[in-house]
């Protein structure tokens, strides 16, 4: 197949781009900014574009099909060219669904964890040897690409995003994939530029559900209660599984899971992690691998890219960097790094980057979301507020939004770096969460000042 990209150079685009490529198909595309990694990628394989910009001119009867990415406009000159021609096009999800019409579908949803259980299932398939298709939102230790498609493997297993999917297909993604077996980990409230109700929000997980193939099966959380309660009530024809976080203990900075062997030590802290674990290890049962073959695998995973992800250590102070940004991740995230660390101060840092978490009327939200935090710290752009085209935020409204008199919050990103690089990490945890970089915090420096 001969297959264009419209805004190749997103995380997702471009590694379904080269998954196609992988797969022997003919890829191009087009796109008006592309960073890195994406641009080197894409290099690496021939399919950067020559030049940036939309070019109709490259859209013709010869392509065979059209995917239309989130970065691209409703008025864009390739898409409006591929329209007049009458070409095939699909957004990312469908086009994913039309790969995977004749495999046994695995989607993961949910508000939060959704990358890290499937990255958890990717990594035991991967130890042991059993080849399976998959998207995932991150990039996995092991793993070329966060899309792997095939003709031959019975297996996908999908990411599933409650995001739109395309500039004309305003669809949550995970509506459209049709799992054979899927997974909920939670539900909370995000995307309130899209889901302008939590009520609003929580009805694109009944759909969901609904979409499951009759007598599939859902695995689900039974501790969130919002998950709890759609899945008890949905009428759709399916085998139900819930789980609960399982039994651990943390000692000495090291996390050990209940196992019917006695204690078993894994790399992956946090309760969120060790309940976002188990819903794994249901999926891998569900595909055919047994809970002792689960254990052994699930034991070196180290987590997935910016998930808890360990950036640097010292003699008595560690950091670690995390995508967390939407209240119920903050919360969670902060409380583990706690938990795992108890004698040692935790400074929790968050940047607000979402349109979500810089919108006034959400931060409310955020309530005792760093509580956990010795000391904590809240950092954001009133440049990305401007972007966005929201109300202006003050600092104290976001210190009155977390219900912390101490909430340190920094507004120019060299003083955030100067306050930041003058603190005394002897006995210390710190934690950098966001899904942005602070307007330009240099990890690396990071890791210098814990020596």
């Amino acid at each position: 197949m001969r297959i264009h990209f419209i805004a190749i150079g997103g995380s997702a685009m471009h590694n379904l781009a080269l998954a196609l490529h992988n797969k022997g198909e003919e890829v191009t595309g087009s796109d008006d900014e592309i960073f890195d990694p994406s641009s080197s990628r894409l290099a690496a394989k021939g399919l950067l574009p020559e030049a940036f910009g939309w070019f109709p001119e490259k859209i013709s009867l010869e392509i065979d099909a059209v995917i239309l990415g989130m970065h691209a406009k409703e008025d864009n000159a390739e898409l409006l060219r591929a329209k007049e021609l009458g070409l095939t096009i699909y957004s990312y999800p469908e086009f994913l669904y039309e790969q995977s019409k004749n495999k046994t579908r695995v989607v993961i949803g949910g508000s939060h964890g959704k990358t890290t259980i499937t990255s958890m299932i990717l990594h035991v398939m991967h130890y042991h040897d059993k080849e399976v298709d998959y998207m995932v939102g991150a990039q996995l230790e092991g793993f070329d690409t966060m899309v792997h498609l095939t003709q031959e493997n019975d297996f996908i297993v999908l990411e599933g995003d409650e995001y739109l999917s395309s500039p004309i297909d305003r669809r949550p993604k995970f509506h459209l994939y049709k799992p054979n077996i899927a997974l909920l980990s939670g539900i909370a409230w995000d995307h309130i530029n899209v889901f302008p109700t939590f009520d609003n929000y929580v009805e694109q997980f009944r759909v969901f559900l609904s979409e499951i193939t009759h007598g599939g099966a859902i695995v689900y959380n039974e501790e969130d209660i919002e998950v709890k309660n759609i899945v008890e009530a949905t009428q759709n024809q399916i085998k139900k599984y819930p789980y609960q976080t399982p039994v651990y203990a943390v000692e000495k900075g090291e996390t050990l899971l209940d196992t019917q062997d006695g204690g078993m030590p894994i790399e992956i802290f946090g309760k969120h992690n060790l309940n976002n674990l188990e819903g794994a290890r249901w999926i891998c049962q569900l595909m055919g691998v047994q809970q002792e073959d689960f254990y052994e695998a699930i034991a070196t995973f180290k987590g997935a890219s910016k998930r808890l992800e360990k950036i640097g250590e010292g003699p008595s102070s560690i950091a670690y960097k995390d995508f967390a940004h939407s209240p119920s991740k903050v919360k969670a995230t902060t409380q583990a790094l706690k938990n795992q660390y108890p004698q040692r101060r935790l400074l929790a840092c968050l940047e607000l980057h979402t349109y979500s978490s810089l919108n006034p009327e959400f931060l409310s939200e955020y309530q005792g979301a760093l509580d956990a935090a010795d000391k904590a710290v809240v950092f954001y752009s009133p440049h990305a507020v401007k972007i966005k085209k929201l109300e202006a935020v003050s600092a104290i409204q976001i210190s009155e939004a977390f219900q912390r008199d101490d909430l340190a919050v920094f507004t120019d990103p060299t003083a955030f770096k100067e306050y930041l690089f003058e603190q005394d990490f002897n006995d210390t945890s710190l934690l950098l969460m966001s899904s942005g970089d602070y307007g330009g915090l240099d990890f690396e420096k990071v890791k210098e000042i814990l020596k």
